[in-house]
């Protein structure tokens, strides 16, 4: 089992930044990949990126390209999410995941946050 606890969200203005932070509990931290997702109102949850244990490599969705970095510190049990340039259309609650096996854009990640929300004013 595997208990994430996302922190970090808050409100900042276009072209700010922020840096979210995902604390999981669990020895084996360093075995999971990790994705980020989101989800704004009234909109189905999306992909953002994901990290893959093995090997490092990570997969950013096209609207953050560029912009958002995922990086882990499996000293800490932790994964972060740091946001430059951001935009209203980042508004959302962003979410922390985690599975042993799949590393994806899919949402098939075994373990979830409860999420944190972000807020870009214009």
């Amino acid at each position: 089992q595997v208990q994430l606890v996302e922190s970090g969200g808050g409100s900042v203005q276009a072209g700010g930044s922020l840096r979210l932070s995902c604390a999981a509990s669990g020895r084996t931290f360093r075995r999971y990949s990790m994705g980020w997702f989101r989800q704004a109102p009234g909109k189905e949850r999306e992909f953002v990126v994901a990290n893959r244990w093995s090997d490092g490599s990570t997969l950013y969705a096209d609207s953050v390209k560029g912009r958002f970095t995922i990086s882990r510190d499996n000293a800490k049990n932790t994964v972060y999410l740091q946001m430059n340039s951001l935009k209203p259309d980042d508004t959302a609650v962003y979410y922390c995941a985690a599975d042993l096996w799949y590393y994806g854009p899919e949402s098939q990640y075994d373990y979830w946050g409860q999420g944190t929300q972000v807020t870009v004013s214009s």
